[in-house]
């Protein structure tokens, strides 16, 4: 592959990259959209059947989510390495070569603590929100006003 050809194919990875990363952002949202909607349709469901236990099914169900985003984002996470060596490469004039998303996708994955670094994710405030609110309202309603007959 000639140099012309290589950095055409660089660019055009970045810009793959970039809508990547982008429509992680767009699932992250229907994620959030899921848990808030399901959850909050358990706290109402609790007390129109009058059943405390859809309370903490609701937390619980807000806890899932929750998680699934973090694990969500942590593999959002392990494009940018690659994004930033393309945008490390074209900066500073070195030559890199294209179309290494894979492999530099399961490099960082593998070199970022793979799923464990969905923990310290889960701690991101636009990652836990609005997750913890109605993790906390289910549990919270649970122990101070559960639904009585």
């Amino acid at each position: 592959m000639d140099e012309a050809a290589r950095a055409k194919a660089l660019v055009d990875e970045y810009f793959q990259l970039q809508r990547i990363v982008e429509d992680f952002d767009a699932r992250a949202l229907t994620i959030k959209a899921w848990s808030v909607t399901l959850s909050a349709a358990g706290i109402v469901t609790a007390y129109a059947q009058l059943k405390p236990m859809i309370l903490l099914v609701a937390a619980f169900s807000a806890l899932v989510f929750w998680s699934v985003e973090a694990l969500w984002k942590a593999n959002q996470q392990a494009f940018y390495a690659r994004i930033h060596a393309i945008e490390t490469a074209v900066a500073t004039g070195e030559s890199l070569s294209p179309l290494q998303i894979a492999t530099s996708w399961s490099r960082a994955w593998r070199d970022n603590g793979r799923s464990r670094r969905a923990l310290g994710i889960m701690a991101w405030p636009h990652v836990l929100l609005p997750h913890v609110l109605v993790a906390a309202a289910g549990l919270i309603l649970y122990l101070v006003a559960p639904p009585a007959p």
